[in-house]
């Protein structure tokens, strides 16, 4: 048998199992609830936020037939008739999906748009669901417009994208438009806790950690990790192995010199970095992930009563450093880590050039007051005297004559 990897295992079959998107799932489950619907909806955001998804689940909303064959319209669908099978299989007569991406001339659009003119042969609505409709042409858009302003009214309109700005204005005023945000963190972890469980596999938290935060944003792309993790660890997933296999910095070179540079201490930062050297580790992950601490203790600084996460090991060491290092090093430091990582592929090493972006700080951090640090000395020259020079007497004027001038 066949493996199915876990995206496509655990991709969620109705709303309730839909994570971190609640704006979305409360509309539609209202407009379904109230049979407010809408001819056209478009689904934007990144990609692997569940915008196929939805709109699988949208169709199976409107062509679902209930259990005993007799239901409607709904915001569950049941997952058991012949159209909510149909659908999940992708071979529902009535469910189309086109790919812009790759058919995105007004022939194809026309294809399409041929099918409108019938009526649904199993379901209760047709729907089309065009992925990626950033990529069609200009005709292929203007074909579009009169059918997608007034369908006939047992056709619906899913269009999917990545990229609205692309998207012409016309389209879009036709539409009802719904952001799908990209997921935090958190909320990936748990997920995967929740996978992971059923599948069986033993998990270290701080390693789903690091899963979430590679996926940046994307359910799939952590689901997909989470797969390499798997087979990487032959199914153990221990932090150690997650970051070998994701090439991330250990936070224990990140801590070190965090708190390096918060003494001014010089030959730890610069040995730290030679350490990274030597292991091999990334210089774009390091300073990613002193960006990620550094902004944790700028939080602590300016909320030193925020709620922490108790099965957070690291919460303790990265207090420590939020009292060591003052608020306004915390913030140079970050604004340096963010801007360092332009610098990493204009050096011709970029190990010299995260040393550099590290003793960057030493060079702008403030002297400590109390006459300790040395002034700034400046080579002063004396002014030079001036000569004295005997007064003169005063020329006659052309007027005058010499004896006058003597006599006075």
């Amino acid at each position: 048998m066949s493996y199915l990897v876990l995206a496509r295992k655990y991709r969620p079959r109705n709303f309730t199992e839909m994570v971190g998107q609640d704006h979305v799932v409360q509309a539609l489950t209202n407009a379904l609830t109230t049979q407010r619907l809408h001819h056209a909806y478009l689904f934007t955001g990144t990609r692997g936020v569940g915008k196929t998804t939805v709109a699988r689940i949208l169709a199976k909303s409107l062509n679902c037939q209930g259990v005993d064959g007799q239901g409607g319209i709904t915001a569950t669908p049941c997952g058991v008739c012949a159209a909510c099978v149909d659908i999940d299989s992708g071979r529902f007569v009535d469910y189309t999906e086109l790919d812009a991406a790759s058919n995105r001339g007004v022939d194809e659009v026309q294809a399409l748009l041929e099918q409108a003119v019938y009526k649904p042969v199993q379901g209760r609505f047709k729907v089309f669901m065009i992925d990626e409709v950033h990529m069609l042409t200009g005709h292929a858009f203007n074909a579009m417009l009169k059918t997608l302003e007034e369908p006939p009214e047992y056709l619906k309109f899913v269009l999917a994208t990545t990229d609205p700005q692309k998207v012409p204005v016309t389209v879009l005023s036709r539409c009802l438009q719904f952001n799908l945000r990209p997921m935090a963190p958190e909320t990936i972890r748990e997920h995967l806790q929740k996978v992971l469980l059923a599948e069986q596999v033993a998990a270290d938290v701080p390693a789903l950690r690091l899963l979430a935060r590679a996926a940046r944003g994307s359910m799939r792309d952590a689901l997909s990790l989470t797969d390499q993790a798997i087979a990487f660890g032959s199914g153990n997933l221990q932090e150690a192995l997650v970051r070998q296999m994701l090439g991330s910095v250990d936070r224990s070179y990140v801590f070190r010199l965090l708190q390096a540079l918060a003494l001014g201490d010089g030959k730890t930062v610069v040995d730290t970095s030679e350490a990274l050297r030597t292991h091999g580790l990334s210089a774009a992950s390091t300073l990613e992930e002193m960006s990620g601490v550094l902004q944790r203790m700028a939080v602590l600084q300016a909320v030193p009563d925020s709620a922490q996460d108790d099965s957070d090991i690291e919460a303790a060491e990265i207090a420590q450093l939020a009292a060591l290092m003052p608020p306004d090093e915390t913030q140079l430091l970050y604004s340096i880590c963010l801007h360092g990582r332009s610098d990493l592929g204009l050096a011709p090493d970029e190990y010299a050039a995260l040393t550099m972006v590290l003793l960057r700080l030493l060079a702008f951090k403030p002297k400590p007051a109390g006459g300790a640090a040395q002034e700034k000395k400046t080579l002063k020259i004396a002014p030079r005297p001036r000569a004295e020079v005997a007064p003169q007497p005063p020329e006659a004027s052309p007027g005058q004559c010499q004896c006058h001038q003597r006599l006075r």
